[in-house]
C-alpha cells in the first residue's frame, strides 16, 4: 500500500504548492502582467494551467517512485529528496518573486537556480530509479522555456 501512498502523497503536494503558487499568479495577471512587453513565443495564458499541473502530477509519481526505494538506499533517497524538496520550494518562490514582487530581474536569477537545482535531483533521481528521472526531463524542458521566457520579460521591460 504504501508504494501507492507515497507517490500519492507527493502528488498532492506538488499541486498544492501549485495551487499556492497559482493564487499570487491570478491575482496579478489582469492588473499587472497583462500590461507587460512579452516577447513573441509567449504563450497565452491558459497554456500554464495543464502545462504545471501535469508536470506537478509526473514530478510527484516520480519522487514517490525514489521514496519507496528509501529501505534499500535510505542515505541516497533522502539526499534525492532533499534536493527535490528544495527545487520545489525553489518552484514556489520563482512565482512569489515574480508575480508578487514583481521583480523580473530577481525571478531571472532566481529561476536559473531552480533549473540548476531540478538538474541536480535529476541527477540523484537517476542513479536511484531511471523512469523518476525520466518523468523529471519534461519538467526541466518547460523550466528552460520558462527561464529563456522570465529573462526575455525582463529584458524588454528594464
Amino acid at each position: 500500500m504504501q508504494k501507492f501512498l507515497r507517490p500519492l502523497l507527493i502528488v498532492v503536494t506538488c499541486l498544492t504548492i501549485g495551487y499556492l503558487s497559482g493564487m499570487v499568479t491570478r491575482e496579478n495577471i489582469p492588473n499587472w502582467y497583462v500590461h507587460l512587453k512579452k516577447p513573441s513565443f509567449n504563450p497565452p495564458n491558459w497554456v500554464f494551467f495543464p502545462v504545471w499541473t501535469a508536470l506537478y502530477i509526473m514530478m510527484g509519481i516520480a519522487a514517490g517512485r525514489v521514496w519507496n526505494l528509501f529501505e534499500k538506499q535510505p542515505k541516497e533517497v533522502k539526499s534525492a529528496l532533499q534536493y527535490f524538496i528544495i527545487q520545489l520550494g525553489l518552484n514556489f518562490l520563482w512565482s512569489y518573486i515574480f508575480f508578487g514582487l514583481h521583480n523580473l530581474l530577481l525571478a531571472s536569477i532566481e529561476v536559473i537556480l531552480l533549473w540548476l537545482m531540478i538538474f541536480e535531483t535529476y541527477k540523484k533521481f537517476d542513479k536511484l530509479d531511471k523512469l523518476a528521472a525520466k518523468m523529471l526531463i519534461p519538467y526541466l524542458a518547460w523550466v528552460s522555456f520558462a527561464s529563456v521566457l522570465t529573462v526575455s520579460v525582463w529584458y524588454l521591460n528594464r
